[in-house]
């Protein structure tokens, strides 16, 4: 099983990037094969609405999002992390889902998208520095969204906040990174005692 990573920070090594790494650490003890993409260390445009998507079937820009776009199709499950930036996610990672708005044309419009069988799996990972919960709330929409034109089962996430006044070695923050350590796991190897695939995580 391929697990795809997509980091939205712009801050390498930060609490937000740790809980990533965390989650696939998780993943490959259960047996998965692991990759990470930093969106700020590549570069692509927003969205042109330019509409050739419409013709093409794809998005014509010339620049890294073929990578993400080739990434994402090998994956059987994708985890997204992102820090809360003015009550919703980052703009790399926004722009990187509005460049994806290719990707629902040849699905819903062209319906040039042969469906697999087999399910992708999807987690959230994101942290706040306060605890507020509808930022959160407006994070999960977006990725929703995306994930349900990705084709993709939204199954887990992962909402640390209050991180303001948290020193590095905090209970808090220990207690975050086993837990994001477990929803790597859990991609790989579900453990449900409900029947429910969908694990939510919050601390």
């Amino acid at each position: 099983m391929r697990v795809l990573a997509i980091s939205g920070s712009p801050k390498k090594g930060g609490f937000t990037d740790l809980l990533l790494d965390e989650s696939l650490y998780g993943a490959r003890a259960a047996g998965a094969l692991t990759d990470k993409i930093i969106l700020n260390d590549l570069s692509f445009k927003p969205c042109q609405e330019c509409f050739r998507c419409d013709q093409a079937g794809a998005c014509v820009i010339p620049d890294d999002m073929s990578v993400i776009y080739s990434k994402i199709k090998e994956a059987d499950a994708l985890i997204i992390a992102s820090p809360i930036y003015f009550g919703t996610i980052t703009a790399q990672l926004k722009t990187m889902i509005d460049r994806c708005n290719s990707l629902w044309v040849a699905k819903r419009k062209l319906k040039t998208v042969v469906s697999s069988r087999k399910l992708k799996k999807g987690a959230f990972i994101c942290v706040a520095g306060e605890d507020r919960k509808v930022y959160f709330k407006n994070a999960r929409a977006i990725i929703r969204i995306l994930y349900s034109t990705l084709g993709i089962i939204y199954t887990n996430e992962l909402f640390v906040g209050g991180l303001n006044n948290e020193p590095a070695n905090s209970p808090k923050r220990k207690d975050a990174l086993l837990k994001s350590y477990e929803l790597g796991v859990s991609l790989i190897n579900p453990v449900t005692t409900s029947g429910k695939q969908y694990n939510k995580i919050k601390t």
